[in-house]
């Protein structure tokens, strides 16, 4: 099924509506003169961590436990991620090291 032309616009103007209203939102609702209630601010200091947990169970999901390598080459990968993090505190390092080491493990040993 294709779009109309008008279709194909009013698409685009809801999505840049939509995204212009995401953004600039906040910093109406909460300029920077005003203090931001406290559940807001808990909910910026408990989300990145709420959201890092979500991701890990949702790449974690079908990790195959019984079978075939047993989940090994996650595992392995997670502790590089880790360790790395806590060594270095660089995200990108953290999350590039443990895909590579991943990667590796999948391709070369597994």
């Amino acid at each position: 099924m294709t779009m109309t032309a008008w279709q194909g616009i009013l698409t685009i103007a809801a999505v840049a509506l939509g995204t212009l209203c995401t953004r600039f939102l906040p910093f109406l609702v909460f300029p920077e003169s005003k203090q931001p209630p406290k559940l807001v601010e808990y909910f910026g200091k408990a989300l990145p961590y709420a959201m890092t947990g979500l991701l890990v169970v949702y790449a974690l999901r079908n990790t195959p436990i019984l079978t075939g390598s047993h989940g090994i080459p996650e595992l392995i990968a997670c502790a590089v991620i880790t360790l790395l993090h806590l060594w270095k505190r660089n995200m990108l390092l953290s999350i590039a090291g443990g895909t590579a080491v991943y990667m590796l493990l999948i391709q070369l040993v597994f």
